[in-house]
């Protein structure tokens, strides 16, 4: 886990390169589609840049029993993740997503789809996901969502309680209470 820690420190400055230059390209993108938005229609681009313990865990959850060999540190490395570096668009109304998904795979064409399944198989996919390189570093994966707008509030909130809860909620996703 240590030399995971020292990986990601060494990685930290091309993931920030990195999702600086992919929110600048999917805003540009987006331009068009932004100027053409009714009053009531959003369409909101945010980035993140994965924190050093969220990608171990995201490793770590990878291997079998979500367990670290020690013996073969060689196998592990952060830069196999495809999000260190990542882009979400969100977009109300949901008729605004096929527009954004369209403008985006234009410029992104190279890029490796990845959607998020939906709940049942007769459903669409949740989000449209895609990764692959930036020019800013050829040793970053980054990803970008096109997400609903009300799918993609939940699922910060969702991540919140779960993976980051305050005290008083540490436990909740367990319980039925």
């Amino acid at each position: 886990e240590d030399r995971l820690r020292e990986e990601y420190f060494d990685l930290l400055p091309d993931i920030r390169r990195v999702v600086d230059e992919l929110e600048a390209e999917v805003k540009h993108c987006l331009i068009p589609i932004a100027l053409q938005l009714d009053k009531y229609e959003r369409l909101i681009v945010t980035s993140r840049v994965k924190e050093c313990e969220s990608a171990l865990d995201s490793v770590r959850r990878r291997q079998e029993g979500a367990t670290f060999d020690s013996a073969r540190p060689e196998l592990y490395s952060l830069a196999s993740l495809n999000d260190l570096a990542g882009v979400r668009v969100l977009a109300f109304p949901h008729s605004r997503l096929a527009e954004a998904d369209r403008q985006l795979r234009q410029r992104f064409r190279s890029w490796t789809a990845d959607p998020v399944p939906g709940y049942s198989e007769k459903d669409g996919p949740l989000a449209s996901k895609y990764f692959g390189y930036c020019e800013a570093s050829d040793r970053i994966r980054a990803e970008f969502q096109i997400v609903p707008m009300l799918t993609a509030l939940f699922w910060e909130v969702e991540h919140a309680v779960i993976y980051k809860p305050s005290p008083r909620l540490k436990g909740v996703a367990g319980s039925l209470e």
